[in-house]
Parts: C-alpha cells; structure tokens; sequence
C-alpha cells in the first residue's frame, strides 16, 4: 500500500483519464470518416486488451470466481464498452465534435440522480451550485455565449440524439461499476468489462466483415485508432475504475466537466480551431463548479465499505 493520499491520486488519475477522454471525439472523428464505427470500436479495444492483459497475467488476476461475476462483467461490458461506444460512434458520424459538450453537461447530472437515487450519496449546498454554476460553463462552451439559441434550434444532427443517450447510459453503467469495485480490483474490472464489451461487439464485427475497411485506413486513421486503444481505452479506463473506488458519484460526474475543455485545447492544437473568450470564461465556470462540488463531498466520503488492500499502487 502507497504512503501517497489515496484521494489525491484518484483525483489525479480522474483528470488524466477525462483529458485522454476529451481528445478522443476528435480521434473517433477523424477515423470515422475511413471507417465503420464498429472497426473502430472493435480495433481500440482489441489493442486495449493487448496492453491490459501482460499485467493482468503478471499479478495473478485472469481467475473469476463462477457464472454469476462472469454474467457481471458481461453486463459491464455491454453497458460500458460495446452500447455506450457504439452510440458514440455512431453518433459522431453525423455530429459534431462539439456535441461532446451535451454529453458532458448531462452523464454528472444523471450520475448525481441515480447516486442520490441508489447509493444514498449526498449533495449539500455546495455541491448544488457547483453543478449549477458547471452546467452553465458547458453550455456557454457548447453555444458560444449564445446559450437561448442553443435551446431554440435543439439538436440539428441525427447523431446528436445517440450522444446524449450515451449520458444516462454511462451513469447507470457508472453506479453497477462501484458495485463490483467494492470487491475487486480497478485493474480486474477494467479487463474483463473490456474484453466482454469486445467479444460482444466482435459478433457484429465479423458479421459486417470489418477487416475489409483495415487496408482504407490513413496513417492519420491508424493513429487515431492507437491513441483511442492506448490512452482512451488502456489507460483512461483503469484510472477511471481506480477513482470510482475511492471518489463519490457526485465527485467523479464533476471531473467530467473538464473534457469539453480538453476537447477546445486538442482541437485547437490538432484541427487549429481558435480559442475565443466565451470558451475560456465557460471554462473557468466548469473548473469553479468541480472544485465546489468537491468541496461539498469531501467531507461526506467514506472508506469503511471499501477494502484498503484493494486500492492498486500503479
């Protein structure tokens, strides 16, 4: 066990994993537009398990106790890797990279409901206004200031539905996540929810014979696919899992406030699309209301229904 504050370092690894995560609507998008988005599902994850699966044989960890925590992550796998990837992929063919903001905006909200609602967590008055004051950020971010026209013209994309789908997907997938990471390890967790969610969607793989669209791909394609399987997949997903153990459902929902901002950084790096004012204020508005919401749960978290020797020293 690391002498190193256990709440730091998830909240560390939480930032890491929503800053690879933020990156990775552009990443999807560029490849989307050479490939299915089954392939990409199909290949970001294979080279997910790839690098997972020498630790995991190092550390002793391939073993499931029966039927019932295979049938488990099984559940995981479909609700976190295979549904949730494939709404966002699909979605992204038509929409947006800003729409990623709208799916931002809504999964804390949903977390903080069905935490409320399922796992009797608490949001005091801080918390309250941090949600409020971050939801605000996003939408300035997303409308550019123009927040009423935003909710005038609604979604103009046929994906953008599927995006916003994937929020209460991703809270429901988020609060039956917990669950299993209060008896097993992130690391564990993270293999076997990705390898069912790929087994899953290998079936539709080989059903539309995606290995025909490997020869179309890029250079740019192929890197975006090996960014999406090392830092989105590999890395994102164990510190994602690792901070679940240790974080509340309002705390970590917060921290996904930060991908729009990271989305506005790389895009601009990568598709040089400008920064503006509006964009930097919204994201000052996000960072203030991660911070109160912080605050508020802070003081409400608690350890004793979880096993400190579970905690992964990475």
């Amino acid at each position: 066990m690391s002498n190193k504050d256990p709440l730091f370092v998830a909240k560390i690894k939480m930032v890491l994993a929503v800053i690879f995560w933020g990156g990775s609507f552009i990443a999807t998008k560029v490849v989307v537009l050479e490939s299915s988005p089954v392939t990409v599902v199909w290949l970001r994850f294979l080279i997910g398990l790839l690098c997972l699966f020498p630790i995991i044989l190092k550390k002793g960890l391939l073993k499931v106790s029966g039927w019932k925590e295979i049938g488990e992550y099984a559940l995981l796998g479909f609700l976190g890797i295979s549904l949730h990837q494939w709404l966002q992929s699909t979605g992204l063919v038509t929409s947006q990279a800003s729409t990623t903001a709208w799916i931002v905006a809504s999964m804390p909200l949903f977390m903080i409901l069905f935490g409320w609602i399922f796992l009797k967590e608490k949001l005091g008055k801080f918390g309250t206004l941090g949600i409020g004051l971050a939801t605000l950020g996003v939408l300035t971010v997303v409308s550019s200031g123009n927040i009423g026209e935003l909710f005038r013209n609604g979604f103009g994309a046929p994906g953008d539905l599927l995006i916003l789908l994937s929020a209460p997907n991703w809270a429901i997938y988020s609060i039956l996540l917990r669950k299993t990471l209060r008896r097993e390890s992130a690391l564990k967790t993270t293999f076997f929810s990705i390898l069912f969610g790929w087994l899953l969607t290998s079936i539709q793989f080989l059903f539309e014979k995606g290995w025909v669209e490997f020869q179309g791909l890029s250079f740019p394609g192929w890197a975006s696919i090996f960014y999406l399987g090392i830092f989105c997949t590999f890395l994102a997903y164990v510190f994602y899992y690792d901070a679940l153990q240790k974080l509340s459902s309002a705390s970590v929902g917060a921290y996904l406030y930060i991908e729009p901002v990271a989305t506005m950084l790389i895009a601009a790096v990568i598709l040089n699309e400008p920064i503006t004012l509006v964009s930097l204020m919204g994201g000052a508005l996000i960072l203030t209301g991660v911070s109160l919401v912080n605050k508020s749960t802070a003081t409400s978290q608690k350890f004793t229904d979880l096993n400190p020797e579970q905690f992964i020293d990475e």
